[in-house]
């Protein structure tokens, strides 16, 4: 690539870039001297999974990687002790280290599914902050004041409504922005509603006599409703380790309005190409559906494989457009007793969900062939669960019940 076709390749998909003329300087620089530059994102181990909303970050990680510079895939194991305020009217509850461990196994086996593994230099900020003293750290606060930490909106906000704010919560700000100093980064990626933190990098870099780096914030990817942001706790998230068929079914629930930013943000398209499948659907040239269909077939491809995403699509097309699924069915996990190894009682999970009000009335129902199972007739009290399978669509005459495995 040219370098005005590897800053637009960059640029791609961020809302802010903290300074935009420094970083255009900077790759530009990089790009002459054939100098790789240092880019990291930090991520704390909050949670076992990663969704969809953490890839956002984690493709404009690839997108630098692409270009032959150097990825840092920052676990924050220490900073997750302390819990980021970002967002939070209230202090976060501790995690043990147990948990962090046990997370930060899980991200460190999925974030290979993006970036290339011998290619990213994967770090936790316990590295160095295990190792501070009571005087560095004494040093560290030093160089920020409380009026400043005060700015930010969460802590603001809090003491404004006179909501207790931990001291503890105040160290995160710096915590995150020491990992900048310790790491010495070129370029820090993070979530827009993390540009308070990033910023603070930027000026701890300085104070410790580093270049101070460049900030690059992606926005934050709305879930399933199209309104908040993605997340697990608000059950609106698409999970990268998910089934194939769980995957595409979740991304044909977006709106068409929403599609596009998933094509913005979880696509390589340019933005030119994107912009021509707008224009195509405006002019009624193509059906909104067919492009939200190539969307979900993308998305599961990047995380499966391609014959994963046919499958996908093929039982989507079958229990969902052709059985008229209502996006508003009653979701149920799969109760124990209804389950032996791969085997499923049928007529048990249609009394758990409340399909039938008795094992007398299911056994019925199935004789009469009204049940059906993720778009098959099922006629049998048994059931035998399809490899991989995540999830029951289960129909009795205008009945539906999704139930999870």
């Amino acid at each position: 690539m040219t370098i005005d076709e590897q800053l637009a390749y960059l640029r791609k998909g961020f809302a802010e870039i903290i300074p935009e003329d420094e970083f255009v300087k900077r790759v530009t620089e990089a790009y002459k001297a054939g100098r790789p530059l240092r880019v990291k994102a930090g991520f704390d181990p909050t949670a076992p999974d990663l969704h969809l909303g953490h890839t956002v970050l984690l493709r404009k990680l690839k997108h630098f990687q692409d270009l032959g510079h150097t990825v840092i895939f920052l676990i924050g194991d220490m900073t997750a002790l302390i819990g980021d305020p970002t967002g939070r009217n209230i202090t976060r509850p501790p995690m043990t280290r147990e948990e962090i461990i046990k997370n930060s196994e899980t991200y460190r086996s999925q974030v290979f599914k993006i970036l290339d593994q011998q290619k990213t230099e994967v770090r936790f900020n316990s590295e160095w902050m295990d190792a501070m003293g009571y005087m560095e750290i004494i040093n560290l606060c030093g160089k920020y004041t409380v009026a400043r930490l005060l700015e930010r909106a969460e802590f603001a906000n809090r003491f404004k409504e006179g909501i207790p704010i931990s001291v503890h919560e105040l160290l995160y700000p710096l915590a995150q922005g020491y990992d900048s100093v310790a790491l010495k980064c070129d370029v820090e990626l993070g979530g827009s509603d993390q540009k308070f933190n990033l910023l603070v990098g930027r000026e701890l870099q300085r104070d410790y006599g580093q270049t101070p780096q460049i900030v690059a914030t992606t926005p934050l990817l709305e879930g399933l409703d199209g309104v908040e942001k993605m997340s697990k706790s608000k059950n609106n998230y698409i999970g990268i380790t998910e089934a194939p068929e769980v995957m595409y079914r979740k991304v044909m629930q977006i709106s068409d309005e929403i599609m596009w930013r998933y094509y913005e943000l979880l696509t390589d398209l340019s933005l030119e190409q994107i912009a021509e499948k707008k224009r195509q659907v405006a002019s009624s040239a193509v059906h909104p559906m067919d492009c939200k269909h190539e969307l979900a077939h993308t998305i599961v491809a990047g995380f499966h494989s391609e014959d994963a995403a046919d499958q996908g699509g093929a039982t989507f097309k079958k229990v969902v457009q052709q059985g008229q699924v209502p996006e508003d069915m009653p979701e149920f996990d799969l109760p124990d007793e209804t389950r032996d190894g791969s085997i499923v009682r049928i007529d048990k999970v249609l009394r758990a969900v409340g399909l039938c009000k008795s094992g007398g009335e299911a056994n019925r129902k199935l004789k009469e062939g009204a049940v059906d199972v993720n778009g098959e007739r099922c006629q049998e009290m048994s059931y035998e669960l399809p490899a991989g399978a995540r999830e029951l669509v289960i129909r009795m005459g205008k009945k539906w019940a999704r139930v999870r495995l």
